[in-house]
């Protein structure tokens, strides 16, 4: 047997649909397994809060091995996944092929869902995975949903955080009446007919819901971007890709988003359209994900094959038909967090890559998990462990002293920006960070399509 592997990493569909998947003595003894393999290994200590929980667990253990460790304690372990997928992708030696097979973050959703199965479920994490219907009753009442959830309305927060248990300290998404798709709907742009791409390229920009409903603006620059690089787009949200179902272990809900969003985007890849996304983690589900939940679906396969990341996107046409002139470098430097989500799909730094193109740009690499996972970083039981996480990014940023900090996940850039202006706070500086943005705001600005 040889030590670590050298092969590429090969992931296993998901067999959320077996009766062993979530038979409890099974989901035990695979625990242990992987549990003692890691703890020998230690090599992911500094990913995640998972694993020196984990490697405390046992070495606090009357005898110092899992075997005196009580199955029930596993619980911290299993919560503090935020199934980022660094471990799998770019620390694991034993992954697939490998013999010992270990997928950590997939073994840790199989826990989750057992949780689930037993009814422990997060009540306010279940309802902030509903993002589409929370961006669409939020949307009507918005100007009074951001004003209660703004960090400085200190009474309606610490009502929130009593009632639903939402850390007063996070920043929260704020949301827009006007959604990124009537936006789009209601003022149409048309691609340069100059640009090298022109009637070469065509784009299906999915919304995400993040972007639908609180971050318009990165949707728009978008569409700005590939419109100048000759690109013709249009705009699609059939919904959610179910990252938020995902991260609570609802895998049923996911695979039900994911047929039917697969099969409404179909006839779009079948006239020719690449799909593109603008948050790393719909890539991921899009790619990655969803193949693995529901392998037999050929929508879902097509989808998989037709899906770029907007920055992949724009690097892919730059090399392919070229851009056109016009591209000046944004002062004052940029940091750029490569997201997690964008990491696990293996497809290289292609924020950077992107941002690199502006002749002259100053581009300074952050590789370091933000820590918010999701709803981790908002919920008051785990937020101080998403800030710990965050730390050395926020660290890194705030030693650059670059003036835009970005990020392919609007969330991470989020909680970046908040966290290193608390840093710089707590040192007695201050942050020379604008933000959060999203790579593609600066390919606009360096374009001059935006302010």
């Amino acid at each position: 047997m040889r030590e670590g592997s050298l092969s590429a990493p090969v992931r296993h569909e998901i067999a959320w649909q077996d009766p062993d998947f979530l038979d409890p003595e099974k989901l035990d003894a695979e625990l242990r397994r992987v549990f003692d393999l890691c703890h020998t290994c230690r090599r992911c200590f500094n990913l995640c809060e998972s694993f020196p929980r984990l490697f405390d667990l046992i070495d606090e253990a009357p005898t110092n091995e899992l075997d005196s460790v009580k199955s029930a304690d596993f619980a911290p372990v299993i919560e503090a996944c935020t199934l980022c997928d660094m471990c799998f992708m770019s620390k694991c030696p034993y992954v697939p092929p490998h013999e010992w097979n270990i997928d950590f973050p997939h073994l840790m959703l199989r826990a989750r869902m057992a949780e689930v199965k037993a009814g422990k479920k997060n009540w306010t994490a279940g309802q902030l995975a509903k993002m589409d219907r929370n961006g669409t009753l939020a949307r009507v009442v918005a100007p009074v949903a951001n004003w209660a959830t703004r960090t400085s309305n200190t009474p309606a927060r610490v009502v929130l955080e009593k009632t639903l248990g939402i850390d007063r300290h996070a920043e929260l998404p704020k949301f827009h009446g006007r959604t990124f798709t009537t936006r789009a709907k209601q003022s149409p742009r048309y691609p340069d007919r100059t640009a090298p791409a022109y009637g070469k390229r065509k784009a299906a920009l999915f919304a995400t819901c993040f972007v639908n409903y609180n971050k318009p603006p990165i949707g728009e620059a978008a569409v700005a971007v590939l419109n100048r690089i000759g690109i013709e787009t249009i705009v699609e949200y059939p919904g959610c890709c179910g990252m938020p179902f995902l991260e609570q272990a609802e895998l049923a809900k996911v695979a039900a988003q994911a047929k039917d969003v697969a099969a409404k985007l179909r006839p779009f890849i079948d006239q020719g359209y690449d799909i593109v996304t603008l948050t790393a983690s719909c890539g991921l589900m899009f790619k990655f994900e969803w193949p693995l939940i529901v392998p037999d679906d050929e929508n879902v396969k097509a989808l998989a094959q037709a899906t770029f990341d907007i920055d992949e996107f724009v690097v892919d046409v730059a090399k392919k038909q070229g851009l056109p002139e016009g591209l000046k470098p944004i002062e004052g430097g940029v940091s750029v967090h490569l997201a997690c989500h964008a990491r696990a799909q293996n497809i290289g730094p292609k924020a950077a890559e992107m941002l690199r193109l502006i002749p002259g740009q100053k581009v300074e690499v952050i590789e370091r998990c933000a820590g918010h996972g999701g709803t981790f970083g908002v919920l008051k039981e785990t937020r101080l462990c998403a800030v710990k996480v965050g730390t050395p990014a926020f660290r890194t940023a705030l030693k650059s002293n670059n003036a835009h900090l970005v990020s392919e996940c609007p969330l991470a850039a989020e909680h970046l920006v908040q966290g290193v202006k608390a840093l710089a706070a707590d040192k007695g500086q201050t942050a020379n960070v604008t933000g959060p943005e999203h790579p593609i705001e600066l390919m606009a600005k360096a374009y001059g399509l935006t302010p």
